[in-house]
């Protein structure tokens, strides 16, 4: 094997990840000025923001999820030259996103009553509540921007999205502030505040991406804004087919760390709160590999268009390999400096140690992390949307969330290990998908090339 074809990739992939890793740093960022400001207020308003995430969180990534198989969908188009279909699946993705926010939304609002039906405390719980009620104005904004966001990474035009991810992250810290401590006049909102924040930053960042498309010398030919196709529901159809099994793979992992800070809920507000900072700052990390996940997606999708299959297998492969040495590196990282991470957060003694101790866990399962999304990001690449979904849920549902259950809540094998036991479940249900996701990758590489050699369409739809 010639190693030169590979190690030219990594470079390619730098270049179009770079600004996709910064936007979603800074998006990212967004959430972790709400704890960290909402914890210098009290323990209650920390422990309310992950709370609240838990329930906001799941919910907006199943509507960008569904969203998301417009990148597949507009590289591979863009690699075969049939730029004119572009729009028209823009246009879809747009109907597409109202029929699955408003249901969400819906959901959104009434989710603060399970906090009842789980015994929370009266104050974080409502607390919790303002929170949601307060973010839910930004949902509609947030999933119209993941459509227009797509359709410019498709492109493999990723400049737009650190730009507006920047803007987005500086209205959010002065808006944060006012709100919070209740500054020129305002009411002082506490946590509630960040709700509000947040949904007045999707709405900022909307209105960029729209000007930014309508102006883009790049962008501004394909009119994706300035009219707007009718619904197709063939192709809306198709477009949910291949967008849901992503967006339930999505939900699958991000709600088994919901249920988790939910089931930690009632031992105290000092658990929730170390285990949000060990969430918050693995969340932070993780934009490393996911962004390199979704260039990953977008040259493979690339290649496939222009029939290259062997250089959309060697894409994959080296994104995977660089990825888990990237990862290696941070998990390093995090051990020697676990506690100055904490200290970010909170300076209250027990919720340090406690974060301290979850973060050399979180070190571990980063590896494994960035393997299983790096490679669900070329199954995505190759239209092989489904598989993602099934793997998922079993090694998260199946295996993840019940071995920390045993571990974390009962004496079955060991004494109870409280939030410690959930984390160890995170890292095997992690490593039980990661090695699942690479296993597939070759059963598709190999299905990929028998229709090469048969001349026929290398993957579905095209």
């Amino acid at each position: 094997m010639h190693l030169k074809p590979y190690l030219l990739e990594v470079p390619r992939l730098l270049r179009l990840c770079g600004p996709i890793m910064v936007a979603q740093v800074a998006q990212t960022s967004m959430s972790f000025v709400d704890t960290v400001m909402a914890g210098q207020v009290s323990a209650t308003d920390l422990a309310a923001v992950a709370v609240a995430t838990s329930f906001w969180l799941p919910l907006i990534l199943l509507v960008q999820g569904v969203i998301m198989a417009l990148t597949p969908i507009i590289s591979q188009l863009n690699g075969a030259r049939r730029q004119s279909e572009v729009a028209s699946a823009v246009h879809q993705g747009f109907w597409l996103t109202i029929l699955v926010t408003l249901p969400a939304m819906l959901v959104l609002y009434y989710s603060p009553l399970a906090l009842h039906w789980m015994h929370v405390d009266p104050l974080l719980a409502e607390k919790t509540a303002g929170y949601l009620h307060a973010i839910l104005w930004g949902m509609p904004a947030y999933a119209f921007y993941q459509v227009l966001r797509n359709f410019s990474e498709g492109l493999s035009y990723t400049l737009p999205t650190m730009v507006i991810g920047f803007i987005g992250l500086m209205v959010n810290v002065p808006v944060n502030y006012v709100l919070i401590h209740g500054k020129f006049g305002l009411p002082e909102l506490g946590v509630v505040g960040c709700g509000y924040a947040s949904a007045l930053v999707f709405w900022v960042m909307l209105i960029g991406m729209i000007i930014y498309t309508r102006r883009s010398p790049l962008l501004r030919p394909f009119k994706v804004v300035s009219r707007i196709s009718p619904p197709n529901w063939p192709q809306i159809g198709r477009l949910f087919r291949l967008g849901f099994p992503i967006a339930m793979a999505i939900f699958c992992e991000v709600t088994l760390f919901t249920v988790v800070a939910l089931l930690l809920a009632p031992l105290g507000t000092e658990i929730v709160a170390g285990h949000q900072i060990a969430i918050n700052f693995s969340g932070i990390i993780f934009m490393i590999p996911l962004s390199l996940g979704m260039a990953l997606t977008i040259r493979v999708g690339h290649s496939l268009g222009e029939n290259q299959a062997d250089r959309a297998r060697r894409i994959s492969i080296v994104g995977i390999v660089f990825g888990c040495t990237v990862a290696l590196i941070t998990a390093l990282a995090t051990i020697s400096g676990r506690y100055w991470i904490g200290g970010l957060y909170t300076d209250n003694r027990e919720v340090l140690e406690l974060a301290a101790s979850l973060l050399l866990l979180a070190s571990l399962y980063q590896i494994s992390d960035s393997a299983q999304v790096i490679a669900a990001a070329a199954l995505r690449g190759y239209k092989d949307t489904q598989t993602i979904f099934y793997i998922t849920f079993v090694s998260f549902w199946l295996c993840g969330l019940p071995i920390g259950l045993v571990l974390g809540m009962t004496d079955w094998l060991v004494p109870p290990m409280g939030p410690h036991g959930f984390w160890v479940g995170f890292l095997i249900g992690l490593s039980i998908a990661a090695g699942s996701l690479i296993w597939r990758l070759r059963v598709i590489y190999a299905r990929v090339e028998h229709n090469r050699r048969a001349n026929l369409p290398l993957v579905d739809g095209m």
